[in-house]
C-alpha cells in the first residue's frame, strides 16, 4: 500500500511538473459553409524558417517534404477534414464523415489522399494501408507569386454549390475542387416548410432562392403572389417580384412591381432600393420599346 501511495504521489508531481510551451507547428481549425454543408478542417501549421520545402528525396537541399513520399499535409497529427453531408471531389463521392488529409507530392502532380482511417499519428508511415483510402485524386501544383511562410489550408471560389480547397506553402499552391448538390437540399427544405405552417416568409425566401438560382421563374411567382396576400405590399416582395416577371419577359409587369416596390422604398428611406428599382425601370422601359 505504501508502494503505491509513492508512486501515485510520484505521477502526480512529475504530470504537475511539465512545462507547457509554444508548438512549432501551432494547430489551427478552419470551418467554411458550402451552401447549406460545412467543412471542417482541424490541422497544424508548419513554416517554413527558410528551410527548403517540397523537392526530391536525393535532393542535396533535404527538402522537408521530398517528392513521392506520403505527407500528413501539415504537422503533428494527421490532417482531419470532416464533412456533414455527401459531398463531390472531382467526380468522386466522399460521403459524410471524417477522413484523415494526405498527399504525395511529386514535381508535376500531386496524389491528394482521403483517408478513413483517422487514428494514425502524422502520416502514419509503416500503418498507411491504402486498401483504407477512400479514393486519390490527381492535381497539379502551381506556383505562388509571394511566399507563404505558415502552411495554409484555406477556401476560395465559394458558391452554393461548390468550393476551392486550397493547400498553399512556401512558393507552391495545390487547389481541390469541392461540389455539392444544394439544390436538392433547398427543394426538400422549401417543401418540408410550405407542408407545414407556411407563412409569408415563407413563400418570399423560396421565391428569392428560385430568383437568384435564375431557375423555375413561374413558380417563383406563384410563391410571391402569395406571400403578397398573405403580408401586404412590401419593398422587397415587389423588388424581387419584379425581378422574376423581368425574367420571364413581362416588362410591363415588372415595371408596375419595381415602382410599387420604389415608392413603398422611398416612404422607408430605403433609399439604395429606390435607385435599384429607378435603374431597372429605365431597363425594362427601354425593353418595351422594342
Amino acid at each position: 500500500m505504501r508502494c503505491l501511495t509513492f508512486f501515485l504521489f510520484f505521477l502526480c508531481a512529475f504530470c504537475e511538473g511539465q512545462i507547457t510551451f509554444p508548438k512549432a507547428s501551432p494547430f489551427s481549425i478552419i470551418e467554411q459553409e458550402i451552401g447549406l454543408s460545412k467543412i471542417r478542417i482541424e490541422y497544424s501549421r508548419p513554416a517554413v524558417r527558410g528551410r527548403h520545402v517540397f523537392g526530391p528525396q536525393d535532393d542535396g537541399q533535404k527538402g522537408l517534404v521530398p517528392f513521392g513520399r506520403i505527407w500528413r499535409v501539415g504537422a503533428n497529427e494527421s490532417t482531419k477534414i470532416i464533412i456533414d453531408t455527401d459531398m463531390k471531389v472531382m467526380n468522386n463521392t466522399l460521403p459524410k464523415g471524417s477522413y484523415a488529409l494526405y498527399a504525395f507530392p511529386e514535381e508535376a502532380h500531386w496524389e491528394v489522399v482521403f483517408h478513413t482511417n483517422t487514428s494514425h499519428w502524422g502520416d502514419g508511415r509503416t500503418n498507411y494501408n491504402p486498401d483504407q483510402d477512400a479514393f486519390r485524386i490527381q492535381v497539379s501544383p502551381e506556383i505562388l507569386p509571394y511566399h507563404q511562410e505558415n502552411f495554409l489550408i484555406s477556401f476560395d471560389s465559394i458558391t452554393h454549390n461548390s468550393a476551392q480547397l486550397k493547400l498553399l506553402w512556401d512558393r507552391t499552391q495545390v487547389s481541390i475542387p469541392f461540389t455539392v448538390d444544394t439544390h436538392s437540399q433547398m427543394e426538400l427544405e422549401i417543401q418540408k416548410q410550405l407542408n407545414e405552417n407556411p407563412t409569408a416568409q415563407t413563400y418570399y425566401q423560396a421565391a428569392r432562392y428560385l430568383q437568384e438560382q435564375g431557375i423555375d421563374f413561374e413558380r417563383a411567382l406563384n410563391y410571391l403572389n402569395k406571400a403578397i396576400a398573405l403580408e401586404g405590399d412590401t419593398y422587397y416582395f415587389h423588388r424581387v417580384k419584379s425581378l422574376v416577371q423581368a425574367e420571364l419577359r413581362d416588362y410591363p409587369a415588372a415595371i408596375a412591381s419595381a415602382e410599387k416596390s420604389m415608392h413603398i422604398a422611398s416612404a422607408l428611406g430605403k433609399d439604395e432600393f429606390v435607385r435599384l428599382n429607378q435603374k431597372n425601370i429605365v431597363k425594362w422601359k427601354i425593353m418595351v420599346k422594342k
